[in-house]
């Protein structure tokens, strides 16, 4: 049953339930007022990184945290803002961090998705879907193993119900009878899906399978949310253990700030009615008899080319055409296209049968995908950002790498799995990093890592014709980069690097974006009378070793350039290659260049200095020519 609460009579009672109300009041204002400046900053161009808002469901993190102690748990998500001030963050420190200043809770060096402020027991906000659920439950551990009596709280949205690891957690959590509260903030939307299209079942019916206390509370009202939680924060200090809380409410804004255009997922008049019969600030206001605040919102308003984007879905579509076995799923890979709308468009030519949306379940729809190319269809499996493939590693690395070998080469699995890489686009370290590298190191997977539009269409072309599983990485900056593309049919074949710019006197060895980099410090080195040659080796593997070394051969001076980590990573093993193939005609060492070996920084001036750069790359470029 969802709980709501009634209107009192006036009376002595109500005069000091109002001053409690009437802070939680200041404080869902102050919430929407904070988020309204993000808002306006944003869309101005002036706050760097991603900003998901928090502007309707208020009433959820301040009817839980005034629920808490100052030095209760809490863990939060990637549209933390609301429980960041709600636990007691102070604005200021807020927008030091969100504009990535040291000033901020993190230095700079979180951003708007990852701020944790330890002296309110906040232990963080996290751009993982669920990511923080073991976190939570940990902090529990501790309480309860150190005989203190702290909650823990853990907030995430519905999308988190498509995570395996929060029923990991809710079972052990059961199982010791910690002091974990698990409020699932249901906003009605994973990210641009209806979570009644990702979920099966009830909501609540998770939760008690494990045995756990649970309940459903109106979310856009605060006073039944701080009651049902105040009981079950006594429960959990007393020793009852763990529960979980559905709060059913709304987010008033897209996705993320740029998610502007909604009416292809939720129409403008749901929106009206959640706004102006359901608001969390209007319910309370209408309790404490008071005017309601009305200023929320802000109005927002020769040879053919194509973008890197278009080049993807041109190479998609024509597959899919041609091959009725073609089919993608993924996370919002259907009306919403992805959040970089690269799939705009397929699925209403191909239909929902074929461009599928699933739950934020990577693990599970990864393995649907093994088992999908295993028994006679071509899935390419969209993972939305590289961060999240630590979520399909068991599925790739065990299943989909090792099927072929192990079955005696009675089975193949010929899927795709596409993903992004890359930093600069101010999204911190949990949606920047470049990990190709792993997946370079695992036989039975190919890795593919296209530089250019003509590349995308004939490399991605060729990886959905191929019998075994293909990783294809595309670098998220380089989806507007616009490139000649050829309307005839064309494939590229998996293993030979292209040479994309002749030259005498240096090697340039660069992957991905990179080879952007080195055709641009090529340029600087020109008018300093050094001739680079640039390689792309377009795949890691397989690898096109002859291409490399031959260069090397000519040039007698290599660098190795890769957005990945220099550690153990790609940069290491092309260095070792032509190391070993061309020693005796290499004049100096191979200088390898990659990102530095530290978490991607949200600040961009941090950002800025992690990756290669033209300048860098032509400053080491002149020095191992003896002109440094």
């Amino acid at each position: 049953m969802t709980t709501t609460m009634s209107k009192p009579e006036a009376g002595p009672e109500f005069a000091t339930a109002k001053e409690k109300w009437l802070h939680a009041y200041r404080q869902m204002v102050r919430i929407r007022l904070f988020e309204e400046q993000v808002n306006e900053l944003y869309t101005r161009a002036l706050m760097p990184g991603l900003a998901h808002l928090y502007s309707g469901e208020e009433a959820v993190a301040v009817g839980v945290c005034e629920a808490l102690r100052r030095d209760d748990y809490i863990t939060s998500t990637h549209r933390g803002h609301g429980h960041c001030l709600a636990k007691g963050a102070t604005p200021d420190r807020m927008f030091a961090e969100l504009l990535g200043k040291e000033a901020g809770y993190c230095r700079g060096k979180g951003g708007s998705m990852h701020i944790a402020d330890p002296a309110t027991g906040n232990l963080g906000a996290n751009a993982i879907v669920g990511g923080s659920v073991g976190i939570a439950t940990g902090a529990a551990f501790t309480a309860k193993h150190l005989g203190t009596d702290r909650v823990a709280v853990c907030f995430f949205g519905e999308g988190a119900l498509g995570q395996g690891s929060l029923y990991e957690v809710m079972n052990l959590a059961q199982l010791w009878k910690l002091p974990v509260i698990y409020v699932c903030e249901n906003n009605m939307y994973n990210e641009y899906t209806h979570y009644a299209e990702t979920t099966a079942g009830t909501i609540l019916g998770r939760a008690t399978a494990f045995g756990l206390e649970a309940a459903s509370v109106d979310g856009q009202d605060v006073r039944a949310v701080n009651e049902v939680v105040s009981r079950l924060v006594k429960r959990a200090r007393s020793g009852g253990g763990p529960a979980f809380l559905q709060c059913d409410t709304y987010r008033y804004s897209g996705h993320h700030v740029g998610d502007i255009n909604r009416e292809y997922y939720r129409s403008k008049q749901e929106e009206h009615v959640w706004k102006t019969e359901r608001d969390p600030i209007k319910v309370l206001s209408e309790w404490l008899r008071i005017p309601v605040l009305t200023r929320w919102s802000r109005t927002f308003m020769p040879e053919r080319e194509l973008t890197f984007a278009q080049a993807v879905r041109e190479a998609l579509a024509e597959e899919m055409r041609r091959d009725s076995r073609v089919c993608i799923f993924g996370e919002d890979v259907a009306e919403a296209g992805t959040p970089f709308k690269v799939l705009s468009g397929l699925v209403e030519e191909f239909g929902s049968e074929r461009v599928v949306d699933t739950p934020i379940s990577e693990a599970g729809f990864t393995g649907v995908g093994v088992g999908a190319a295993m028994t006679g269809l071509r899935p390419v499996v969209d993972i939305m950002f590289g961060d999240f493939i630590t979520l399909t590693m068991d599925q790739m690395v065990n299943q989909a790498a090792k099927a072929h070998y192990m079955s005696g080469g009675h089975w193949k699995v010929p899927m795709v799995m596409r993903t992004t890489l890359g930093a600069t686009r101010r999204s911190a370290a949990q949606h920047s990093q470049s990990l190709h590298a792993w997946f370079s190191h695992v036989p039975g997977l190919k890795v593919v890592l296209p530089s250019t539009p003509y590349d995308a269409k004939g490399l991605l072309k060729t990886a959905i014709r191929d019998e075994n599983p293909v990783v294809f990485f595309e670098d998220k900056m380089m989806y507007k980069l616009k490139g000649p593309v050829p309307e005839d049919d064309y494939t590229i074949p998996l293993g030979l690097a292209d040479v994309k710019r002749a030259g005498d006197d240096i090697t340039l060895v660069a992957t991905s974006s990179m080879v952007q980099v080195a055709l641009g410090a090529a340029i600087l080195l020109e008018k300093e009378g050094i001739s680079a040659e640039v390689v792309d080796p377009r795949t890691t593997w397989p690898l096109d070793e002859k291409t490399l070394i031959d260069s090397a051969k000519k040039t007698s001076r290599v660098i190795v350039l890769d957005e990945g980590y220099g550690r153990y990573g790609v940069t290491a093993e092309l260095a070792a290659v032509i190391a070993e193939g061309a020693f005796y005609d290499l004049d100096a060492p191979v200088k390898r260049m990659g990102a530095m070996h530290v978490p991607i920084p949200f600040s961009p001036p941090l950002e800025d200095v992690t990756v290669p750069t033209e300048e860098t790359v032509f400053d080491a470029a002149r020095q191992l020519c003896g002109k440094g």
